[in-house]
Formats: C-alpha cells, structure tokens, sequence
C-alpha cells in the first residue's frame, strides 16, 4: 500500500509539474480505439456564452489543442495483451496529436477500462485536538479509515473521501476551517488488478513519456457524461466500450462504485461476423450503417447487401434483411444489459433516490438502444454525450469520447484523494472488508 501511496503522489508531483509548463496529453487506452488530446493551461480562459459550454469546462481553463485516434491493437477487454502493438499505437497516436498541437508532449495522463474493479466503502473517525478542523485533521480522518485486505495482485487506482460528518452534521464536502469537536469521514477505494496497472506503465514509458495520472475509464466517462444535477442526486453511467462496459455510480459529485462487465460493442461484431461468416471489418461497417435492436415489419424488407472480398461472386452479393441483422444483435446487447442490471443490483442502486442511468461510449449509438436498455434496466435511461470542452474538434464529440474528454476535465481539476495529504506512514493498516453496498443503506 505505502509504495502505490508514494507513487500516486510522485505522479500529482508530476501533474504539477506538466500544468506549470502549460501543456499535457491525454491518453485513452481502449479495445478499439487509442485516442489521444493534447491539452493547454492558461489560465482562466475566457468562453463565451455562446459556445453552449457547460458550467464545469467554463472552470476548467484548458482547451484541446492537437486530436487524434488510431485503431486499437494488443488490447482485449480493456486490458493490454501484445506490448509490442499496444505501445505502437500509443506512439503514433500521440506523435499525430503532437503534430497537430504543433507542441512537444512529455506527460500523459491516462485511462483504461477493465481489469476488474472492485469497489470498497471505508469508515474512520477521530475527536479533533482544536475546535477548528485543519487539514491535518483531514488527513488524520482519512487515515483513520479502516483499509480492506484487497488481495494480492491488486492497487489502489482511486481512493476518495465522499462524504465527511462534523459532530451531527453529515454530507460535508470540505470540513477545513469549521468548528467541531468530532470528524468522520467516508472514503470510497477502488482497486484494480495490478498487472494491468503494470502493463499500461510500462508501455508508456516505452514510448519516452512520464505518466502523470491514471484513471479509470468508468469514472471519467460519468465526469464528462452526467450533469451537474445527476452527480449530485445519484446516478450510474454505463460506458458501453468495444471490448468492456464500465459502470460507475455518482452520488454528491461523487463516485461511489464502479464495475466492469467483460464484454462490449466488439463482441456484437463478432456475432455478426460469425452469423454472417464475413469478415470483422465487414461486420463493423454493417453494424455501424444498419444496426439495430428493435425490429419493425419495415425491416423484414429492407436488405442489406453484405459484399466482401472473397472473389466469390454468389458469396460476395449475399443479401440479408435487416431483421436478421437486428436478429444477431440483440442477444448480445441484451446479455450485456443483463449483467449491467445485475451489478447495479449487487450495488444497491435500487435505494437511491434518484435512480437515474446514462448510456454513454461508442456502443451506445447503436439505434434503439436506450428504449431496450430502460426496459432490461427498469430505470429512466438516457442517452450521455459528453460535455463541451473548448477547442475540441467535432469529430471527437460523441458519446465514444467521453472517457478521453472527462480525463481531460480530471487533469484539470482532480477530486481530492488519499494521496493529497499527509498521511502518516505507520496508517497503512488492513482490517476490515467493507464493500461499498453497505453505505447505500445507511447514508442515502
């Protein structure tokens, strides 16, 4: 634990760092696409009303000055599998970004999905020592906090204090500077596997950059995805990706859990593939012009001419009706929403008051989706694009760049974690397991 604290902060140090020379890279490591956005700092920019800005970008002083996207390769799940391509990707990505910023990049802050997250809800108190709550109070607090035996092979990737309460008063953001003669404090830690931590390190230190801050991909994708009232009132963000759907849960502006399912808008392709026996790139196309998942009569007539390169005339001029297609497609979205419903379930989501839920990533554009989504998931669903963030190309606005444009709003302003206070060295105790669930029941 103490040595991923240190490294946590060696990399605040380094974001520090980046934003005093003005110029940082964003790096959305995905299944089937790396996206990177070189951003600039400088100061509180001036926007204008116009520019249909939300609240939280009009704060966050930065605008994107270079863009670009490759295929993704070497990775499944969210998760690096083949170094070697992975890391190609990753340098050519941000070489265009670069090109296009016209600015060298040394710091990059990144996200991935996947790799198995568990949540955890953790508990401390303390009696203060002056009336007035100080910031060492708040890191003694946060030390306080019961850590969980989380298991070999496991790190800590976020570890948030969600919520303090002052003597009788709860639901306190920033306790600093109040009166009191008690603090409590509920901390929301998010561990991954570590291996894949290790991996995405290596690669981009392979590729001659410094990492200056991780993220993950569920998280960001509900900062740039939900709005201000559903952060607050509670809410969960689906983020449908090509090899894995990340969820996350907000409540007070905060995240409060977050899963991952093993499956996204990838293996909807390869159904198609394997049920149309085309080829991936083939079914990818098909999917993206005339996928669906409600059928209509209209669809029984409507063909769809297949093609392919085989140099088999008869194969190549097959055609299939859409519903067929829609056929093929909505077992497997149906399945991912089974299993999405199934962890909102194990996480309580049921006892929030408000019980919002946004779809959001590249597999959300599939047509119908929201509609067969509200009815698996019994909720109000809509669907999430991200927020506006200044100097953006158009491109890059779609709900499959809401994980790169919220990791540009995380690098501009971080929610406090554990590693931005002091925490005495000896605090790093493991006792006992709280998983997340618990707090639903007794703080909402």
């Amino acid at each position: 634990m103490n040595d991923l604290y240190q490294s946590q902060r060696a990399m605040r140090n380094m974001r520090k760092a980046a934003m005093q020379r003005g110029v940082i890279a964003i790096l959305d490591v995905g299944s089937s696409k790396v996206a990177c956005l070189v951003l600039r700092f400088d100061g509180p920019a001036k926007f204008n009303e116009t520019d249909g800005i939300g609240s939280l970008a009009g704060q966050s002083s930065f605008r994107v000055i270079g863009a670009a996207t490759t295929r993704s390769r070497g990775v499944r799940f969210g998760e690096i599998e083949a170094m070697q391509e992975t890391e190609r990707a990753i340098r050519t990505v941000v070489q265009a970004a670069q090109k296009m910023a016209n600015e060298r990049v040394d710091h990059v802050i990144a996200c991935f999905a996947g790799a198995t997250p568990k949540s955890y809800g953790l508990a401390g108190d303390i009696d203060l020592q002056e009336s007035i709550v100080s910031e060492d109070d708040v890191a003694r607090v946060l030390a306080a906090c019961d850590v969980p035996h989380y298991g070999q092979g496991r790190e800590v990737l976020h570890a948030q204090p969600v919520n303090f309460a002052l003597d009788h008063r709860s639901g306190l953001s920033d306790p600093r500077g109040q009166r009191g003669n008690r603090l409590a404090a509920d901390m929301h830690l998010l561990t991954v596997d570590s291996n894949a931590i290790q991996n995405l390190l290596y690669c981009v230190k392979r590729c001659d950059l410094e990492l200056a801050g991780l993220a993950s991909s569920a998280y960001v994708s509900g900062v740039s995805s939900l709005v201000e009232d559903e952060q607050e009132l509670g809410a969960a963000c689906v983020d449908l990706g090509g090899g894995a759907t990340g969820l996350s849960i907000f409540m007070k502006k905060h995240m409060i859990y977050s899963d991952s399912v093993r499956m996204g808008g990838d293996h909807v392709t390869s159904d198609i593939s394997k049920g149309l026996q085309v080829s991936l790139a083939t079914a990818e196309r098909i999917k993206t012009f005339y996928g669906g998942v409600v059928a209509t009569g209209m669809d029984d007539r409507d063909m769809i001419e297949i093609g392919g390169d085989t140099g088999d005339w008869e194969h190549d001029r097959r055609t299939v009706s859409r519903a067929e297609l829609i056929g093929i497609m909505r077992p497997r979205v149906e399945e991912i929403l089974e299993e999405v419903r199934t962890r909102l379930d194990a996480a309580g989501f049921e006892h929030m008051r408000s019980q919002q839920i946004v779809l959001t990533g590249g597999g959300s554009q599939i047509p119908g989706l929201d509609g067969l989504a509200s009815r698996i998931l019994g909720q109000r669903v809509r669907l999430g694009r991200p927020l506006r963030v200044q100097g953006l190309p158009q491109a890059a606005t779609g709900p499959a760049f809401s994980s790169a444009v919220g990791l540009s709003l995380f690098a501009a302003h971080p929610q406090d974690e554990w590693w931005d206070f002091d925490i005495p060295a000896e605090r790093y105790p493991a006792r006992s397991l709280r998983r997340a669930v618990k707090w639903f029941k007794d703080n909402w």
